[in-house]
């Protein structure tokens, strides 16, 4: 195919992972296959009056090589960390780490978070109250802009191509992917960065909790979130970063590069109604969009992916909408059971999970998930008591949705490559 045709394949030839069940493929699915969550509890937030939840996701340990000293580091807070080291390592993963390529104009960056580094925001914070700039210094914006990742990404790569900010919440990393797909798809970059990343907060916690949505299940955190569930009690916070290389699939095949995935589809859309009440009717829409976009019928997904909160509407909506797509058959689990809701990162980590899924045919459960709610959708929920503790699916595609404040929806459809 050529660009001047504008529908170009678009693979994935790089995963980088710094996450709260590990850093690669082996150790992520060696935790689902636990059953077990990696939520813990935080007895320090307890300081704050007012907030009821006390529960959060860290990222796993990670160490930075000597490269990342204090000068190239110093305008990155830890969202901008971790998305550097999760797309360096996807660099590594696709053999493009020092490439030529990287300085062309030819690769770009689609990548997002919630927002930049809270600790700078409340220096600014501070400044106001206090009516002093001693707080303030000359990189202080750049670690709490809202663009801060792939702004220090493109900076520490000497990357030169497209950059687009996609800090749009919960589906921060899938549009970080999607408008990538669609900028390669269309012959604009030959590669891209794609993805998200976001640091674990006691603000976001907040945010969550004024809204009467955090789990408060302090004393058993080993317990939550449980999406689905009837007897869930909210979401969870977590962090972490993930970073996809997508590639035109000439040039992947070109240069001998190992093919993980194909993308194939994307879709997304707005509610348009309210800002934090989900609508299933745009949120199938948006399902739709990415079937229409792959040209797949419904009976071609063979799992999805869900964005799974553990929140009683969004559950509710997003169910509803995914059986108003695909039926009762549809095998669906939901990863934030075990990772928490890592905000801007959650759709770049979930569709990672979801190709390596689908590429080895194995599908983790939904954690915790034991006695469906009965107002749901009716899908066939993936539940921690089958035999193997998952399920055993040969599929060729997949889809992987997310759907964020603002009524902003995500789909993206991935294909098993072989």
């Amino acid at each position: 195919m050529s660009a001047a045709n504008g529908n170009r394949r678009v693979v994935v030839t790089g995963r980088g992972v710094l996450g709260p069940l590990g850093h690669d493929w082996p150790t992520v699915q060696a935790w689902l296959k636990t059953g077990r969550n990696a939520v813990r509890h935080f007895p320090e937030w307890g300081e704050y009056k007012g907030l009821n939840s006390r529960l959060g996701v860290p990222a796993q340990p990670f160490e930075l090589p000597d490269h990342y000293n204090r000068k190239a580091t110093r305008s990155m807070g830890r969202v901008a960390l971790l998305a550097t080291r999760a797309s360096e390592l996807a660099l590594i993963d696709a053999g493009l780490l020092g490439d030529p390529l990287l300085k062309s104009g030819k690769v770009g960056i689609s990548y997002g978070s919630s927002a930049g580094t809270p600790s700078s925001m409340s220096d600014f914070g501070r400044m106001l109250a206090e009516f002093n700039t001693q707080y303030i210094n000359a990189t202080t914006y750049i670690r709490m802009m809202a663009h801060t990742a792939p702004v220090n990404m493109g900076v520490f790569f000497g990357i030169t191509g497209r950059i687009v900010t996609t800090s749009s919440a919960c589906t921060s990393g899938s549009q970080g992917i999607g408008y990538a797909y669609e900028a390669i798809k269309a012959g604009k970059q030959v590669a891209m960065l794609a993805g998200g990343s976001e640091e674990l907060d006691v603000t976001a916690t907040t945010v969550f909790d004024t809204l009467f949505a955090t789990s408060s299940d302090n004393d058993a955190p080993e317990t939550t979130p449980r999406p689905f569930d009837v007897s869930r009690s909210g979401l969870v916070i977590g962090e972490g970063g993930c970073t996809l290389v997508l590639e035109d699939l000439e040039h992947a095949l070109a240069r001998g590069a190992t093919i993980h995935a194909e993308i194939v589809g994307f879709g997304t859309n707005s509610d348009g109604q309210h800002v934090t009440q989900p609508n299933a009717a745009t949120m199938a829409q948006a399902m739709r969009l990415s079937l229409e976009d792959a040209g797949l019928s419904p009976d071609a997904i063979a799992y999805v992916n869900a964005h799974g909160t553990a929140t009683e509407h969004g559950d509710i909506a997003e169910t509803t909408a995914t059986h108003a797509v695909f039926g009762e058959r549809m095998p669906i689990s939901s990863l934030k059971s075990y990772t928490g809701h890592t905000l801007g990162a959650c759709g770049a980590m979930e569709a990672w999970v979801t190709l390596e899924m689908l590429r080895e045919g194995w599908f983790h459960p939904t954690a915790n998930l034991r006695d469906v709610d009965p107002r749901c959708g009716a899908l066939d929920y993936i539940l921690p008591s089958e035999p193997g503790g998952g399920r055993l699916i040969d599929g060729e595609y997949a889809m992987s949705n997310n759907f964020a404040f603002g009524g902003i929806n995500t789909s993206l459809v991935l294909r098993r490559w072989s």
